[in-house]
């Protein structure tokens, strides 16, 4: 008596493929998801940084020598 192995037909295959192929589009979305979600984390932050930067304007230094008297 040989036993073999029935094999699938091609409607469960099909479903098989499509469910692997809705995994993998699952997975590459997530992934450039989070990419963008830390590329702007980092922009955000970097500019919070830049706008927390105290505004100071050039100082003109008060000049501090002796003046003479007449």
């Amino acid at each position: 008596m040989v036993m073999s192995v029935p094999s699938p037909s091609l409607h469960d295959r099909r479903h098989v493929m499509n469910a692997m192929l809705q995994f993998a589009t699952l997975v590459i979305t997530t992934m450039f998801a989070a990419v963008a979600a830390v590329a702007l984390h980092w922009l955000f932050l970097k500019a919070a940084f830049l706008m927390m930067r105290p505004a100071t304007a050039p100082r003109i230094l008060a000049r501090t020598e002796l003046v003479p008297r007449n």
